[in-house]
C-alpha cells in the first residue's frame, strides 16, 4: 500500500474541513452540500469523459485510480544486477545457457528478451521487437493518464455551468434581496465541487501515474539495453557502468562484486 497517496488525499480532505468549520461549528459543513449542485458537476464530468471514451475505457480508466494505493514492485537496481548476473552466465557458459536461468525470472518482459536472445535473433530485430512491446505498454499507460487530466479539465468546467445555471435563477428573482446571498452561495458551491474534482483526485491520480510510467519506461529502457549488451558478448563491468548510468548518481552505489568483479578474456 503506497502510504503517500492516502496520507496526501486525507490531509488535504481533512484541510478543506478545517477550513470549512474554523471559528464556526461543525455545522457548516451542510452550507457547501448541494446535491443539485453535485450532479451538475460531477455528473456532468463523468458523463461527458463517458461520451469522449468507449465503455470498456471508461471503466479502464476509473479502475486506474487504484494503481495509485499500490506499491511499486519495481526495483532498478536490483534488475540492474540481475542482468549481471545474467551476463556473467552467458560469459562462462555461452547464451544458450540463459534459457534456464529465464526460467527463474518473473518480469515477463525481460524473459521474453532472453528467449529471443537464446532463439539467436538478430539484435536489431530484438531491439525492434522489445521496443514495439515499450511503446504499445506507455501507449496504455498514457491513456489512463489522459483519461485522468480529461476529468481535471472538465471538473472546473462543468463547475462554471453549474455557477452560471445558478445566478442565471438568481438574477431572474432579484425582487428578494434577502434570497440573493444564499442563492450567490449556492452557485458557488459548484465551482468548488469543480475545482475539488480537478485538484484533489484528478491532478493527483495523473501525476501518481505518470511517475509510475516514468519508472517502468526506464526499467524496460535498462533490461533492453542489458540485454543487447549481453548479446553483444560486452564485459559484465562494462555493462553495469553503463545501465547504471540510468541511475541517480545517489542511486548508482558500489559495484557489485559479481557484476564487477569478472576479468576481461
Amino acid at each position: 500500500m503506497d502510504i503517500a497517496s492516502i496520507i496526501g488525499l486525507v490531509v488535504c480532505f481533512s484541510l478543506m474541513i478545517f477550513g470549512m468549520v474554523f471559528g464556526k461549528s461543525f455545522a457548516a459543513v451542510m452550507s457547501f452540500l448541494d446535491p443539485p449542485s453535485a450532479l451538475i458537476t460531477f455528473g456532468g464530468a463523468f458523463c461527458c469523459i463517458m461520451a469522449s471514451y468507449p465503455m470498456a475505457g471508461f471503466i479502464g480508466g476509473l479502475k486506474s485510480i487504484g494503481l495509485i494505493f499500490k506499491t511499486s514492485t519495481m526495483n532498478v537496481p536490483e534488475i540492474i544486477q540481475k542482468i549481471i548476473e545474467l551476463s556473467n552466465v552467458a560469459r562462462k557458459e555461452g547464451l544458450l545457457s540463459l534459457e534456464e536461468a529465464a526460467s527463474d525470472i518473473d518480469d515477463e518482459f525481460l524473459k521474453k528478451g532472453i528467449l529471443l536472445i537464446v532463439d539467436g535473433t538478430d539484435p536489431e530485430l530484438v531491439r525492434a521487437i522489445m521496443e514495439t512491446e515499450l511503446v504499445s505498454v506507455e501507449g496504455r499507460h498514457k491513456e489512463k493518464i489522459g483519461f485522468w487530466e480529461n476529468l481535471g479539465a472538465m471538473g472546473p468546467a462543468w463547475g462554471m455551468i453549474g455557477t452560471l445555471i445558478g445566478l442565471i435563477n438568481m438574477l431572474k428573482d432579484l425582487s428578494d434581496l434577502a434570497a440573493v446571498g444564499p442563492n450567490m452561495a449556492v452557485a458557488l458551491v459548484t465551482t468548488f465541487y469543480g475545482s475539488v474534482l480537478a485538484n484533489w483526485i484528478c491532478a493527483p491520480v495523473a501525476t501518481k501515474l505518470k511517475g509510475k510510467n516514468d519508472e517502468e519506461m526506464m526499467m524496460k529502457e535498462i533490461e533492453i539495453e542489458g540485454l543487447l549488451s549481453i548479446q553483444a558478448g560486452e564485459n559484465p563491468r562494462v555493462i553495469e557502468e553503463k545501465l547504471k548510468s540510468f541511475l541517480a548518481p545517489a542511486d548508482r552505489g558500489s559495484s557489485s562484486e559479481e557484476g564487477g568483479g569478472e576479468e576481461n578474456g
